[in-house]
């Protein structure tokens, strides 16, 4: 009998099941409730304070406190002169009618500002500033202003909007986007059970973890900085793990039933031995998110912990809820069946694993070829943050930056401020050395703050924000600023250095995910091969995945059927949230293979039929899981985040590639090298490691899924070895 604490969860859920749904469905719409009424505003600025983009910011709001306020902006092209009699007449009418908008404090017309009208006198612009962040700017007001510029819009004048506020009306997240991946893995679980209830328990434990985790994370944001597309990735990664996790406890609770257990004793196995499998991989993914607070940049501390704290709801969802729900069904998982699904003796998995164990070295060779291939366009990889210049085609928010990009250069969006402390600084002085710059097509007069403390210059670039050569002339005038008490700022100069830093901290968190994820993973195999193997293979598949990010995002390739609007640089943030959940989720997919491999390797003492027979008995739940990731991180293509969107394909690429060729070949082709090795571990370290068992009893000896004349491939078998002390991970 086990008497693990889980298998002990598992049994008191079991027992108290109606008394444990009812505890999940008080504590989810308690935690709808409060973060409804008391979730915490949202940042998107990504400033770093130990930045000169930083200290300017800091600056510019102690003294300029009206240049800090978020805004609206409206740009203008018209075929005759701005200045025209009745084209001024018309745009004086737009920009009354965005001075009147609820929430708009001030309008900065185009015939009383400074600068506001190109040279050419066919462009010009307008600044509504927000008595309120963008985020609270209500979406009816602003689609009202929409629908005013475009009705306006005509007879040779254009009028569109741009802003952050104007960005959440045009490109919403979420929505449509998690209805498809709901959709689709509901599909691929049918398919896999074959039954309706066993699909949709997966998919009802996975919706209330995010619920409750999508909850604490609104109540996050009063004390952690978190940026707006937070709950979108939240949601993706949360729907993703959680249906997983519960597909794992699923399988073997089915697998227990047709092995004659009562509906007690499978949930407790089932618990017992893929929900520890569940706790080890999302604790990995866990503590990898939270991983990033080491990068120490603000702008990803509320994503982390917030991201954390959805999976962390979802891994105890499928402990707790799951065994409940799975107890309310009993016998009944497998009711409103949709076929039956005939177990073959010899399954396609099982073959594979005879084809591949023939030939071992070319298979491991080919496959680490296509992955290096796939991984080969990272080297290339370059940082950035979207903006105007990448929004979709359609949108008012791309049409002002390309009017006002026509009107006043390609660098109009990626506008430069240089703050100088008085009276240290002089202005003057440091405008002459900026103007003189490669690259720089204006640089304004000084203006000084009212407190006369520090003076800004606007510098703008003739390049735009996702041009390389911006980044360069950001680069020159932090050298000519160097040892003055100036400081270079503005939003470009932020992503520059927000970009360069993600780059410097993205090894600290490597090393700390892998060192974190190879010590998990030598505590659950007790093999230091295997977890070195592991580790390797899991850099190979996320390798693989950023060199795929890489071609499609920066390079181009298919990027405009994947729903890029235009090629442009990987989103500074998104290799950082990329590697630790990858990390976790492969070590998912392997403590799951694997283990079943060591549990018949325990049982029948010859690693090749060992390998075959693990494969057999989890390429299909593997594939499903895969599956079922794919989609619901692919959904997110339908959404207009681009950050997200980028994550969420470079997931669904790692996904594909560490279920498919990680898997499937390389796995059993380099287990068959090694032989008996696989299972080697020194006898110290074996004395040092804690003993973690994830079944009840040692692996009883099973019977090969296909005879020594399948396919040829158990001649030759391996000596068998004498193995340490039995600590194998059941999942």
């Amino acid at each position: 009998m086990d008497t693990s604490w889980l298998a002990r969860l598992a049994a008191f859920c079991y027992r108290r099941r109606l008394t444990v749904l009812t505890s999940w469905i008080v504590v989810a719409v308690a935690g709808v409730f409060l973060a409804a009424q008391y979730g915490g505003p949202t940042s998107d600025d990504f400033t770093t304070a130990s930045t000169q983009s930083g200290t300017a910011q800091r600056l510019i709001e102690q003294h300029f406190p009206e240049f800090t306020t978020d805004s609206i902006t409206l740009a203008v092209r018209s075929d005759a002169p701005v200045d025209d009699p009745a084209v001024r007449d018309r745009v004086t009418r737009v920009v009354d009618a965005l001075a009147s908008a609820e929430h708009v404090d001030r309008v900065s017309s185009p015939y009383d500002g400074y600068g506001q009208i190109s040279p050419d006198r066919h462009t010009a612009y307008a600044v509504a500033a927000l008595t309120v962040p963008n985020g609270d700017m209500p979406v009816a007001e602003t689609a009202k202003l929409l629908d005013q510029v475009k009705a306006a819009t005509g007879d040779g004048v254009t009028f569109a909007l741009s802003g952050d506020a104007v960005d959440a009306v045009e490109t919403p997240g979420g929505g449509a986007a998690d209805a498809v991946g709901l959709a689709v893995a509901a599909i691929v679980l049918l398919v896999a059970f074959g039954s309706v209830f066993a699909m949709a328990v997966p998919i009802v434990t996975a919706i209330f973890g995010i619920a409750v985790g999508l909850s604490a994370m609104e109540l996050l944001q009063n004390v952690l900085p978190t940026p707006g597309f937070a709950l979108i990735l939240a949601t993706m990664i949360g729907l993703g793990v959680g249906i997983d996790y519960a597909l794992f406890i699923v399988t073997r609770y089915r697998e227990a039933l047709a092995a004659g257990r009562t509906p007690g004793d499978a949930v407790v196995a089932a618990t017992g031995t893929a929900g520890r499998a569940v706790v080890f991989a999302g604790g990995t993914v866990v503590v990898g998110l939270c991983g990033l607070l080491l990068a120490n940049l603000p702008f990803l501390r509320g994503l982390a912990v917030g991201s954390a704290a959805t999976v962390a709801v979802t891994m105890v969802a499928a402990v707790t809820l799951l065994p409940a729900l799975l107890g309310l069904l009993g016998h009944r998982i497998d009711r409103l069946s949709v076929h039956r699904r005939k177990e073959s003796a010899n399954p396609w998995s099982a073959r594979w694993a005879g084809v591949v164990a023939r030939r071992p070295v070319l298979a491991t060779l080919a496959a680490a070829l296509v992955l290096l291939g796939l991984a080969a366009p990272a080297l290339g990889m370059r940082l950035g943050n979207p903006d105007a210049s990448t929004q979709p085609r359609d949108t008012s928010a791309y049409q002002a930056h390309r009017i006002l990009a026509q009107g006043f250069g390609a660098g109009f969006d990626a506008t430069l401020s240089v703050v100088i402390r008085l009276p240290e600084g002089d202005p003057e002085r440091v405008a002459e050395q900026i103007t003189g710059q490669s690259g720089v097509a204006s640089v304004s007069p000084p203006q000084r703050s009212r407190d006369g403390a520090v003076a800004v210059l606007a510098i703008r670039p003739t390049t735009g924000t996702q041009d390389p050569a911006t980044a360069d002339l950001v680069h020159r005038l932090h050298a000519v600023l160097d040892g003055q008490p100036a400081y270079l700022g503005g939003a470009a100069a932020a992503s520059i250095d927000f970009a360069e830093l993600t780059r410097d901290r993205l090894p600290t968190v490597i090393v700390v995910v892998v060192a974190l994820s190879l010590l998990l993973l030598l505590v659950i195999f007790r093999s230091v091969p295997l977890a070195l193997k592991a580790g390797l293979l899991n850099l190979l598949s996320i390798g693989a995945s950023f060199g795929v990010l890489v071609a499609v995002v920066q390079w181009g390739w298919l990027g405009k059927a994947l729903n890029f609007p235009t090629a442009m640089p990987v989103t500074s943030w998104v290799p950082l949230m990329m590697f630790p959940i990858l990390f976790g989720l492969s070590m998912d997919y392997e403590v799951f293979l694997v283990s079943r491999i060591r549990e018949a390797y325990d049982a029948i003492g010859d690693t090749r039929r060992a390998v075959r027979e693990g494969l057999a008995r989890s390429a299909r739940v593997i594939s499903a899981a895969a599956a079922i990731m794919i989609a619901v991180f692919l959904s997110v293509m339908l959404g207009a985040d681009l950050g997200v969107k980028q994550l969420g394909l470079g997931l669904a690429v790692a996904v594909f590639v560490d279920a498919t060729i990680v898997r499937l070949v390389l796995v059993p082709a380099s287990m068959e090298l090694l032989g008996r090795f696989n299972w080697w571990l020194p006898r110290w370290l074996d004395r040092v490691l804690p003993t973690v068992r994830l079944e009840a009893e040692p692996a009883p000896r099973v019977e090969p899924v296909a005879s020594a004349a399948d396919e040829g491939t158990i001649e030759g078998a391996d000596e068998v070895c004498t193995r340490p002390a039995a600590g194998a991970v059941t999942a």
